[in-house]
């Protein structure tokens, strides 16, 4: 895997990737909705002038049954150009994929033939829970020195969660990441700030608090995550905790500022305890310290009882449910995923701290049920939210987590993936001709784009 000269797809900074050339595959997670068949890694054709455009052309099977595959990315990136990285000729090669239920993690090889990925290792739970400690990897972004994996939670379904790593090499599992983890307890996804040596972590639940579906005693007593920590990313310890208020539930996905002389980022919050609204948070760091404000608020809205599922009912109301959000690597437009009402919208974020609502697409939702131009109407909601390099192109797909899934939608996700295309000026299209069903008693998860995409690569030069 080692190469004379780097990459090709790595790029020293976030304005040069936006040059690269449309992406023309896509990968996808692909979960059997029962648990009791394999889950898949798809490879979906992102070619416009191709027969087989929007269409499943690839499909690799896991070996084993119940992964819940979740949230997998590439080998190595754009870190591998940064000052300090010791792997600058490493290349994007293999996909690690996790799964969050079985903590087994799979490595496929996509250079033979990117349409047909092979699974090439499998790292057992057993080994991953001896090496590190943890389980249930979640998350995972290529760093200059190695792979960052988040995990959930311990072997026994407690905490405390964290990160742990990966070589680039042979994909051995190296240990925890943390050396001082100070109050941290729960875990969810981290995001970096590579050029101030800063990693911020959120929070989700333990793994016992999730994987049976969202409890309502432990959110309306305010015991799922609420807070974002702040660590030294070079010495491994924890600076500073920030609580966005117990209210707030579900700190979910972080996106930092594509540019790395900025340090300032975005978080999602699923809901609100006070009015079931959802969230997006700003963090910066004001006179040398860090801090967070709330620049977007969602509200539910109103329904008839009759129309919601009975884990709603009694409110009488839908709940945005911010699952997902993603920012485009000019920082120019932030993208938020509104599970629960189906919608997916677009700000303007040029000034952080005032973002601007500049484009929104209907899709799905709990009562709505919106159509695509290719299917009629549709269940689930905008979830995984993926954008193209140059900004012109936003994929999304509609599975959150199986457990999950069934309560807010007790009839079943029919799983699909759909496309948008940008305005320049800002403004979201759905592509019509852009409609990708999942097979019967399968859905749709994380989408990675061939090359590289918003979310996969964090870069080290203005």
């Amino acid at each position: 895997m080692t190469r004379w000269t780097p990459d090709p797809t790595f790029y020293p900074s976030a304005r040069m990737a936006m040059q690269a050339t449309p992406e023309k595959l896509a990968y996808v997670a692909i979960l059997n909705a029962a648990g009791d068949k394999p889950d898949a890694l798809g490879v979906v054709d992102l070619d416009h002038k191709s027969s087989s455009y929007g269409k499943l052309i690839g499909r690799t099977p896991m070996p084993n049954a119940g992964d819940e595959l979740h949230h997998f990315g590439w080998n190595a990136c754009s870190t591998a150009l940064c000052p300090y990285a010791p792997h600058p000729h490493v290349e994007r090669r293999y996909l690690i994929v996790p799964g969050l239920r079985s903590s087994r993690i799979h490595v496929l090889d996509t250079k033979p033939d990117p349409r047909a990925p092979k699974i090439v290792k499998v790292i057992e739970p057993a080994e991953l829970h001896k090496r590190s400690g943890y389980s249930r990897p979640h998350t995972l972004h290529c760093g200059p020195e190695g792979i960052y994996v988040s995990a959930l939670g311990a072997p026994n379904g407690e905490g405390p969660g964290g990160i742990f790593m990966l070589d680039h090499d042979a994909f051995d599992v190296l240990g925890r990441w943390e050396v001082d983890r100070g109050p941290q307890y729960l875990a969810y996804d981290f995001a970096w700030h590579l050029g101030h040596d800063v990693q911020i972590t959120s929070e989700w639940g333990t793994p016992n608090m999730i994987e049976g579906g969202l409890m309502p005693e432990l959110l309306l007593n305010s015991k799922y995550g609420h807070q974002l920590h702040v660590w030294d990313l070079r010495r491994r310890k924890h600076l500073q905790t920030i609580d966005l208020g117990t209210e707030q539930q579900l700190i979910l996905e972080l996106r930092q500022a594509r540019d790395p002389t900025k340090t300032y980022g975005f978080v999602g919050v699923v809901i609100s305890l006070k009015d079931l609204s959802a969230s997006v948070w700003l963090w910066h760091r004001p006179n040398g310290h860090w801090a967070v404000k709330k620049v977007i608020e969602i509200p539910a809205e109103p329904a008839e009882a009759e129309q919601l599922p009975p884990l709603l009912q009694g409110f009488k109301a839908v709940p945005p449910l911010i699952a997902d959000i993603n920012l485009s690597l000019d920082d120019r437009f932030l993208y938020v995923s509104c599970w629960g009402t189906g919608e997916m919208r677009q700000y303007d974020v040029s000034d952080p701290h005032n973002p601007k609502l500049t484009g929104s697409v209907r899709i799905g939702g709990i009562v709505k049920r919106s159509p695509h131009p290719a299917a009629g109407p549709v269940n689930g909601g905008p979830q995984m939210v993926e954008v193209s390099r140059d900004g012109r192109r936003v994929y999304f797909t509609n599975g959150l987590y199986r457990a999950w899934d069934s309560q807010f939608y007790p009839d079943g996700i029919k799983g699909w993936m759909v496309k948008c295309d940008v305005e320049s000026s800002g403004g979201l299209k759905l592509d019509p001709n852009f409609f990708l069903p999942a097979e019967d008693g399968y859905r749709t998860h994380q989408i990675r784009l061939e090359g590289g995409d918003s979310s996969s690569d964090t870069y080290c030069y203005p």
